[in-house]
């Protein structure tokens, strides 16, 4: 079984967490009889062997043993150990080549080369897998002939036979996925494969699921052919299907070890949750579902009547997942999603709490679009008030909580001060505080009540403590948000404190919470002062920042920027431009020092520069200015934001920049600064504003339409 396997050299290669020496004791123990001792050593090898999907030279150096231990039928959880096998190699294909099929080079090296020529050469072995008596091992070898077989007609004769020996919903999708996959490999196996996928979905004695996964999986081999007929197509079949599986209630969340809360910061733990409860499938077609929406890419409203079906599916699980592909897809696709936050919000009411849970996260996650629910979240936030008392923030039944917490956010995030009730009970209770912190700050027409409690709340950290970071900079911003100064003691008591305690990340969080009181914190000039010279990186520019807001002598400030200005730390010289901007044409100074850094090898810092050189110099370098702007967009959309709040400030000597707006507000994914709904709603609202008053349209002409 184990032949050879002591004699590589394990310890001169590595995995994610160093030395991959241990690799033989966890490929032994995959055939111990002792189930624990088993799943502890899978789970290793998947934590630092194929962490994260990873392929490293011990992954592929391990595959002759996997598969020995795969094709012996005395191996406890072979069908374990062949999605193992399946997994590496899938992930070698996606990792380890560009789509024209060339290898990607990695340094350190890395093993996908390797692992995908071996399973190719053992590829034949998964066709007798496939065939194998125990349904576990069959349905886990079934993707290794669409990934690894390179005999085209053997793949689909095998394909076929197993197609009518197998009954089960999940092998008959998994068979079909194969087929698109086969045929998306190998060019011999292309007609034949998209032939059989298109009698397959016109079949109707394949039933409903095959028969969607069958025009799904089409779709797949060739979207840019999916016509018109498609999606109501997979919308009826997707309606049948629903009748065909019976609806199930969503299993409970395996149990977790609960982490200390002593010992780790509650956004933590909740991140750490939320990564769990998100890597559950709940419906057997969620992955045929996802493939589709992939297949449909920019297609948006066809998108949006496929998860409407989903929606309204009798399977709560369904719906849940669902729900998280609505998000998905407004998270990452502009267009108008009106629709499809309208039919969210009836998920709020869903009786199973899983799914409104997963609707309230949703519209939070999607809060800058989510205007057209306030209505329904405002209702469903009173109704769940009034039958759970006041106090329903901090219900003991957690998903009931959860439920109600999301939907205050997402209100809270609109600026509605009718989230305002539960905000306060969660301040007055601390009972998942932070999280109504989080929000705290888009409600200042409630300043006079939320920051006498955001101010109790910072004075009751301990920062001599560990894992006070987090809470700390949460309040310092909301604060600073809210804007009302009778928070400066407790705000300049904290910065204090954070600098004895040495808590670096607190002192610059403090110190940009008070640059946004201006000179209403001057009294805390001389303690800025002090920290213009520290050590660390993030104190010092935010220090010379601070003392520039809250009235420091230009002529004190000055030096220190153009110290900044010269340094090689990136983010040093794209703060220091920022001020230097604000600064305007008194700044002039530094001009010679902007010019030159107009060449920097980093865009950003490029487009940082070019900022402050138009606030500093103005019409004089605005071509330079421009120049560098367009430039810098071209090369990272990222620098999005900052360009075209730039180009809006520069007003008509920014018209070179038509061309390049328009094609940025034609672009059907979300773009700016992350890629997140807020930084290209601003985008798109900048780029409109931009166009129209660059190139307004000729009296009695029809207005031009702004993509």
């Amino acid at each position: 079984m184990f032949d050879g396997l002591h004699d590589i050299d394990w310890a001169s290669m590595e995995h994610a967490y160093g030395s991959a020496e241990e690799v033989p004791v966890l490929l032994t123990a995959l055939r111990s009889p002792d189930a624990e001792e088993r799943h502890k050593a899978l789970d290793r090898f998947y934590g630092a062997v194929h962490h994260q999907g990873s392929v490293y030279p011990p992954t592929a150096a391990s595959l002759p043993f996997l598969f020995d231990l795969a094709v012996d039928g005395a191996t406890p959880d072979r069908a374990a150990v062949v999605a193992l096998l399946v997994s590496i190699g899938r992930e070698s294909l996606d990792r380890g080549f560009e789509d024209d099929g060339t290898e990607i080079e990695y340094y350190p090296p890395m093993g996908c080369a390797q692992a995908v020529a071996f399973l190719r050469e053992r590829g034949k072995e998964f066709a007798g897998l496939a065939r194998d008596p125990e349904p576990d091992v069959r349905l886990a070898a079934i993707p290794g002939l669409g990934l690894f077989l390179d005999d085209a007609d053997r793949a689909a004769a095998v394909l076929r036979e197993r197609l009518a020996a197998e009954h089960t919903i999940a092998a008959r999708l998994a068979i079909v996925e194969a087929a698109a996959t086969l045929a998306l490999r190998l060019p011999a196996a292309l007609h034949q494969m998209t032939d059989w996928l298109a009698v397959l979905a016109a079949d109707p004695d394949q039933g409903p699921p095959t028969r969607l996964a069958a025009l799904v999986e089409r779709a797949r081999c060739a979207p840019d052919e999916i016509g018109e007929e498609v999606v109501p197509a997979a919308v009826g079949l997707l309606r049948e299907t629903a009748r065909a599986i019976p609806a199930r209630r969503i299993a409970a969340a395996p149990s977790r070890p609960t982490a200390p809360t002593d010992a780790v910061p509650p956004q933590i733990v909740a991140a750490f949750e939320d990564l769990d409860r998100h890597t559950r499938v709940y419906a057997p077609t969620t992955a045929l579902l996802r493939t589709f929406h992939e297949a449909l890419g920019a297609r948006v409203p066809e998108r949006t009547a496929v998860l409407a079906e989903q929606l309204s599916s009798p399977d709560p699980g369904s719906r849940l997942d669902a729900v998280r592909m609505s998000g998905e897809l407004m998270r990452t696709w502009r267009g108008d999603h009106t629709r499809l936050l309208l039919l969210l919000a009836d998920q709020l009411t869903a009786a199973d709490q899983e799914v409104a849970v997963e609707a309230a996260a949703v519209l939070e996650s999607c809060h800058p679009i989510a205007g057209p629910v306030r209505e329904a979240l405002a209702a469903h936030i009173d109704a769940q008030r009034a039958a759970h008392g006041p106090d329903v923030w901090a219900a003991p039944t957690a998903q009931l909580r959860r439920s109600h917490q999301d939907a205050v956010r997402a209100l809270a995030r609109l600026g509605d001060t009718r989230a305002l009730p539960s905000l306060l009970t969660a301040l007055d209770g601390d009972v998942d505080a932070w999280r109504a912190i989080q929000v705290a700050g888009h409600l200042p027409q409630a300043a006079d009540q939320l920051v006498p409690r955001l101010c109790d709340h910072l004075r009751r950290i301990d920062l001599s403590q560990q894992w006070t970071e987090m809470s700390a900079n949460s309040i310092l911003s909301a604060l600073a948000t809210l804007g009302d100064p009778v928070a400066l003691p407790v705000m300049v008591d904290t910065l204090g404190a954070a600098v004895r305690h040495e808590q670096n990340g607190v002192t610059g969080s403090a110190l940009e919470a008070l640059s946004a009181f201006g000179l209403a914190a001057a009294d805390a000039r001389d303690r800025i002062r002090s920290l213009t010279t520290a050590t660390d990186t993030h104190i010092r520019p935010a220090a010379v920042a601070a003392l520039w807001a809250v009235g420091g002598d230009p002529a004190e400030v000055m030096p220190l920027l153009l110290g900044l200005l010269d340094d090689d730390i990136t983010f040093w010289i794209s703060d220091a431009a920022d001020l230097l901007g604000e600064m305007g044409p008194s700044a002039s100074v530094a001009l010679p020092r902007l010019r030159a850094l107009l060449t920097h090898g980093y865009e950003w810092v490029r487009v940082h520069c070019a900022a402050a050189l138009w606030e500093i110099g103005g019409e004089a370098e605005a071509p330079a200015v421009l120049d560098t702007l367009l430039e810098a967009m071209a090369t990272n959309p990222a620098t999005a934001n900052h360009v075209l709040a730039c180009l809006d400030r520069m007003g008509p000597f920014a018209a070179r920049a038509l061309p390049l707006l328009r094609e940025q507000l034609a672009l059907p994914r979300r773009g700016g600064r992350f890629k997140s709904i807020d930084h290209d709603e601003e985008l798109q609202r900048v780029g409109r504003t931009l166009i129209a008053r660059l190139d307004p349209p000729t009296p009695g002409a029809p207005a031009a339409r702004t993509p």
